[in-house]
């Protein structure tokens, strides 16, 4: 039996892959020591972003998807970021248990810092490259994610 070869698309692919898990892995860590004064985690940050990103209040599930996370993982931050006053639940007229997330004031705030200190920081990043470079990294990691999306679509149909 012939054993599948790799394409050199599929190649450069895969080197790229695990260089993306090993940067995950680095951005989060340097998001947790960016926020932690602030109280905050990568994790917690990046939630708190959802809630800010969303055009109206939304249940966990929707946060989730929307970050690409798992529902459980993303209920257990929202639940500690509401046991630290930094979101509160509203009743959600369309689904009797799923409450809508909604950022309080406190919640805002800690965003706003969180963002504030990602600035001088994202532009030291950014130092050295190209904004046409970043634009192509950008294009393919969508692409790639928009093929991901789809075909996990199709599984559930």
């Amino acid at each position: 039996m012939k054993r599948a070869e790799r394409t050199p698309e599929g190649d450069a692919l895969s080197d790229l892959v695990l260089d993306l898990f090993r940067l995950d892995g680095l951005l989060l860590t340097a998001g947790d020591r960016l926020v932690a004064p602030l109280g905050l985690t990568s994790a917690r940050w990046q939630v708190l972003g959802a809630i800010v990103s969303a055009e109206r209040p939304q249940p966990v599930a929707w946060l989730a998807r929307d970050l690409g996370g798992n529902r459980q993982n993303v209920q257990r931050i929202i639940n500690d970021l509401h046991r630290e006053g930094l979101v509160s639940f509203e009743v959600n007229p369309h689904h009797r248990r799923a409450q809508l997330v909604v950022l309080t004031e406190n919640g805002q705030r800690a965003f706003e810092a969180a963002m504030e200190l990602q600035v001088p920081w994202i532009n030291d990043l950014s130092e050295g490259l190209s904004v046409k470079d970043i634009r192509i990294v950008h294009r393919v990691i969508t692409a790639l994610r928009d093929k991901l999306e789809g075909s996990r679509e199709d599984k559930s149909a």
